[in-house]
C-alpha cells in the first residue's frame, strides 16, 4: 500500500493501487446512488486512471476496507468560459481529458462511505490532492461541486437564486458548504453539468489556489 498519511482512528489515505479497484467500483454505487450508471467509474476505469496518472488517484482505507476515494486529472481550465459537462471530463469513465502538462489538478469526484462520514475523510483526500499540486508545481485544484440540496427545492426557486444565496452565505448546501470549509471558492454556476436529480443537473465551479493551506485531519 502506497501510504501517504494516517489520521483519525486507524484511517489511512494512500495512493490508489490495483488492489483497491473492485472496492472502489462498489463504493461508487454507495456514494452516488442517484447518478446514472453510465457516469460512474468501474474497476476497469480505475486501473486505467492509475496507469495514466497515478500521482492523482487517492483512496482512504480502514484496514483492508476502502472507505473514501477521489480521481483527478491535470488540465488547463478556461475560467472565462467555464461551461462544460461531466461527460467532457469523464470521457466514458476513462478520464482521457487528462492533459499531462495541464496547470490545474481537476477533481473528477470525491466520496466517502456513508458509514464513515464526519471523520475527516474528505479533508484528508483534498489535502493529499493539494500535496500533489505543490509537488508538481500546479496552480491549484479545480472541480465542479454538486449543489446536492437544490434538487429537492428546485420548484421553489431558480438555480441562480440558490447559487447567489450560497455566495452570500445565507444558505448551506450539504456538498458545497463542506467544500467551502476546505477553502474552495465558488466561481460560477454550470447548468446541464451532470445527469443527477439530486442537483437538478447543475454544478458549481470551485477553485482552491495552490497558496491556500489544506491541513490533514489529526
Amino acid at each position: 500500500m502506497n501510504e501517504i498519511r494516517r489520521f483519525g482512528d486507524g484511517l489511512v489515505v494512500c495512493r490508489t493501487g490495483p488492489e483497491h479497484v473492485d472496492q472502489l467500483a462498489e463504493l461508487q454505487r454507495l456514494v452516488f446512488p442517484t447518478l446514472v450508471p453510465e457516469e460512474r467509474f468501474e474497476a476497469k476505469h480505475y486501473l486505467h486512471h492509475i496507469a495514466q496518472f497515478s500521482d492523482g488517484q487517492f483512496c482512504v482505507v480502514d484496514g483492508a476496507t476502502v472507505v473514501g476515494m477521489t480521481s483527478t486529472v491535470r488540465m488547463d481550465f478556461d475560467f472565462s468560459h467555464p461551461a462544460h459537462t461531466f461527460a467532457d471530463v469523464f470521457r466514458g469513465g476513462w478520464l482521457s481529458s487528462h492533459e499531462p502538462a495541464g496547470h490545474w489538478l481537476y477533481g473528477a469526484d470525491v466520496g466517502t462511505h456513508p458509514a464513515y462520514r464526519r471523520r475527516g475523510i474528505m479533508r484528508a483526500l483534498y489535502a493529499a490532492r493539494h500535496e500533489t499540486v505543490h509537488r508538481l508545481g500546479l496552480a491549484g485544484q479545480v472541480t465542479v461541486g454538486s449543489p446536492s440540496g437544490y434538487g429537492a427545492i428546485k420548484h421553489e426557486m431558480p438555480a441562480d437564486a440558490y447559487y447567489d444565496e450560497l455566495i452570500d452565505g445565507t444558505r448551506d448546501d450539504p456538498t458545497i458548504t463542506a467544500q467551502r470549509h476546505i477553502g474552495f471558492e465558488l466561481r460560477g454556476l454550470v447548468p446541464g453539468y451532470i445527469h443527477d436529480p439530486v442537483c437538478d443537473g447543475y454544478g458549481i465551479v470551485l477553485v482552491l489556489p495552490a497558496d491556500r493551506e489544506v491541513r490533514f485531519p489529526p
